[in-house]
């Protein structure tokens, strides 16, 4: 299995189980994640690119991979992916370089699908 499948997949996996604890709370929470990234006065293409420059500055890695793949789905070039690269590594400074290079590695992967 490729790092992509087995990401999407242990995601969606967890998130059913997540999703069957029925936990009020944690179901609005992805609720409100959901409608966030929706089309609205910012169009899906620009949420993406801030959601995955907060991940990075934030060093989550999951958000990075969950976002770089929202990103191809709505259609951003290389080109504009590192220009989000180097807002967050700008914002985040040098710590955030190593997540920037799992998130390029993870980019060519998405590339080479």
């Amino acid at each position: 299995m490729n790092p992509i499948e087995e990401f999407n997949d242990y995601r969606a996996k967890m998130n059913e189980k997540i999703m069957a604890a029925d936990n009020k709370v944690i179901k609005r929470f992805f609720n409100l994640d959901t409608n966030a990234y929706a089309e609205g006065e910012l169009d899906v293409k620009s949420k993406e690119m801030i959601g995955l420059a907060c991940s990075m500055v934030l060093r989550c890695d999951d958000c990075i991979k969950y976002h770089l793949g929202k990103c191809q789905d709505v259609g951003l070039t290389k080109a504009e992916i590192f220009e989000v690269f180097s807002i967050a590594t700008l914002i985040g400074g040098s710590i955030v370089i190593p997540h920037l290079r799992r998130a390029v590695e993870y980019w060519e992967e998405l590339e080479n699908q």
